[in-house]
């Protein structure tokens, strides 16, 4: 790749918002805490399949990028909460394009299986 692909692909924005929210994990995260404020365990529930450590990595990783805050309450037993930010607020319209177009390909993919092959 040349150095004028690679600052094309820089500039456009778009690895950097796949690097923030790429993932299995990230997208469903940030929908559970955009409908509310979520205790860990609570976010663990929620996603079926996830280790603690990788949920851990993705929470840090996602406060880090300004995405989810978390409010330790500094009680005994230990108290975490996350929320969205409005920076992670932000992100809403282009999730949801995202899942209206995963949605229609995913229709599509289906509908090519099912119909017979013309040659």
């Amino acid at each position: 790749m040349t150095s004028g692909q690679k600052g094309d692909t820089e500039e456009c924005g778009f690895a950097g918002a796949l690097k923030a929210i790429g993932g299995k994990w990230k997208p469903s995260l940030l929908w559970s805490l955009h409908i509310r404020p979520h205790r860990f365990s609570e976010l663990r529930r929620s996603l079926p399949g996830i280790s603690e450590k990788v949920l851990t990595q993705h929470l840090r990783q996602m406060e880090s990028d300004g995405l989810i805050s978390r409010h330790d309450y500094g009680e005994v037993p230990p108290r975490v909460e996350y929320s969205i930010t409005p920076h992670g607020f932000s992100l809403n319209d282009a999730v949801t394009a995202m899942s209206k177009w995963g949605k229609q390909h995913e229709n599509r993919k289906s509908q090519r299986t099912t119909e017979p092959l013309t040659r």
